[in-house]
């Protein structure tokens, strides 16, 4: 019944369900996970909380990849080349790992003041909902995606415009051992950008390929 549901979908234009709801998952969680991030440096989740709650995001976005991978296996026909699901995937697993290194190394390096991080994980958030329309889009209205893709990458430039400014910023004043976390912080964020701008490329190559 589950492969003549799928061969029904296909003949009438539609995206893979399974495949469709495995990357809404895993996007799912990579949005929980910067959520967590953004109440971490606002103070409503406590850094030793945040660590902890991350672990658990971390494996529901593996297990969502897993199943994802799992269901290309056995996909009769994908809605975009199987290379660039695996890459738009995998990009989307790249944002969730490194927002889970921001979370830890927060815990372990103890910087003040990280509300002034705010900007850039609330472009994180604008730039993984932009990558949900576009997962949304290519199901129903394939179109649209490769707007959506360039709204996501406009999101993941603009996390990586506001880390250079931080940096410049952090290397205006003496380069203390506080000023060396504080970076390694906004690095993360920066990798968080690009990881952004790497799935919009992937899903918005797949489009452009149909």
């Amino acid at each position: 019944m589950k492969r003549l549901s799928r061969i029904r979908d296909l003949l009438a234009g539609r995206m893979d369900g399974a495949l469709a709801h495995a990357l809404a998952g895993q996007l799912a969680a990579t949005k929980q996970g910067a959520w967590l991030a953004m109440a971490m440096i606002g103070g409503e989740v406590g850094r030793t909380g945040a660590h902890e709650q991350m672990r658990s995001i971390e494996h529901l976005g593996d297990t969502e990849r897993a199943r994802l991978v799992e269901e290309l296996k056995n996909a009769l026909v994908t809605p975009i080349d199987r290379e660039d699901l695996f890459r738009l995937s995998r990009s989307i697993d790249d944002v969730l790992d490194s927002l889970r290194d921001f979370v830890r190394e927060s815990h372990l390096y103890r910087v003040p003041n990280q509300i002034r991080f705010a900007p850039l994980l609330d472009q994180v958030i604008v730039g993984i909902e932009a990558l949900e329309n576009a997962v949304r889009d290519l199901a129903s209205r394939p179109s649209a995606v490769v707007q959506d893709a360039l709204e996501a990458k406009k999101a993941g430039s603009a996390v990586r415009r506001m880390y250079q400014y931080e940096i410049a910023r952090i290397f205006s004043g003496e380069v203390t051992a506080e000023a060396m976390k504080e970076r390694e912080l906004v690095r993360r964020l920066e990798i968080v950008g690009m990881a952004i701008g790497d799935a919009a490329n992937a899903i918005a190559d797949g489009a452009m390929k149909r």
